[in-house]
């Protein structure tokens, strides 16, 4: 039976490229790009696209100076996470060589062999189209899956964590793999969730579409901080869910799901149980903001809230 008419991607089967290229979203942490870009081409990375969410010219030039041979593209605004992987994956599927690219933010401190793992487990499977590194942060452990009324949540590995590949429903973005014929497929990243949720929607379009997508145990990956303002990860936590939910299930699941999270909100106000990155009002922005299909960045007056020494990222 060929992968045709198995209705798998007619890609299946394909052998990558020589060339690796890895897309790193920054804003405004120069040190940690650098690092993250000097970690990065230790494991075999042969070109670098730097995405700027409009840093200042001080921040990009310190990148530059430590890595004059980077691609750097210099968005206007912050566009987010999403949005500005976006435009890296846009300019290495016109310009780039190579079946395979690497996606990560400014500050992912990939342990010394986490590429090579990633890229080994997914080249030995044929149809595998995304791909992510475990996190080395123990909180943070786990499988990705998606809930029908949750959105994403993490689970514990069906495998005892045993090395190698495990299917997921999704990637994550603090170090994710992807094939360049998934992607030409399935598209990139909606814009709409401009961070958090986006990968859980490239996640369930490609194993729609027959890819596999797995989560790759012993390729460590650790992300040291929040680097968003007080409030912006629950706004967009929230919001993500909700529009994750309707655009995959329908009114009555995202209907459910509006009505647990608006007595989450409601037990936290009273002073009960709050989720981790409790923001009364960010909550109540993207309650309202969903209802009125409001997407893209989170409200500026969340972005003009200082963050605190341990969202620093660095």
């Amino acid at each position: 039976m060929t992968a045709f008419s198995a209705g798998l991607p007619a890609a299946c089967g394909s052998r990558p490229a020589e060339k690796l290229t890895a897309v790193v979203v920054h804003r405004r942490r120069p040190a940690a790009c650098v690092r993250a870009i000097g970690l990065l081409r230790d494991q075999g990375v042969d070109e670098v696209i730097v995405v700027d969410n409009d840093s200042p010219a001080e921040d990009r030039k310190q990148i530059l100076d430590a890595h004059p041979d980077v691609v750097l593209l210099e968005n206007g605004a912050n566009l987010g996470f999403g949005p500005a992987a976006n435009v890296g994956f846009r300019w290495w599927l016109e310009h780039g060589e190579g079946s395979w690219v690497v996606l990560c933010p400014h500050d992912a401190i990939p342990a010394p062999d986490a590429v090579p793992r990633l890229l080994e487990a997914a080249i030995a499977r044929p149809c595998a189209g995304l791909a992510s590194a475990e996190y080395g942060d123990h909180e943070w452990d786990g499988r990705p899956v998606i809930d029908h009324y949750f959105g994403s949540v993490l689970v514990p590995s069906a495998t005892g964590r045993k090395p190698g590949w495990e299917p997921c429903d999704h990637p994550h973005g603090t170090l994710m793999l992807a094939r360049r014929q998934c992607l030409e497929e399935i598209g990139l990243f909606d814009e709409r969730y401009f961070a958090y949720g986006e990968e859980a929607d490239l996640g369930l379009r490609a194993t729609r579409a027959g890819w596999e997508v797995g989560i790759v145990w012993g390729a460590v990956v650790r992300n040291p901080g929040m680097t968003s303002e007080v409030g912006v990860p629950e706004y967009l936590m929230l919001r993500g869910s909700l529009l994750l939910i309707r655009t995959h299930w329908g009114r009555y699941h995202a209907f459910i799901r509006f009505v647990m999270a608006s007595w989450t909100t409601a037990r936290g106000a009273l002073g009960g149980r709050r989720t981790p990155f409790w923001d009364l009002r960010a909550r109540l922005w993207a309650l309202r903001d969903f209802l009125l299909g409001r997407y893209g960045p989170p409200p500026a007056p969340l972005l003009t809230i200082p963050a605190p020494e341990w969202a620093a990222g660095e």
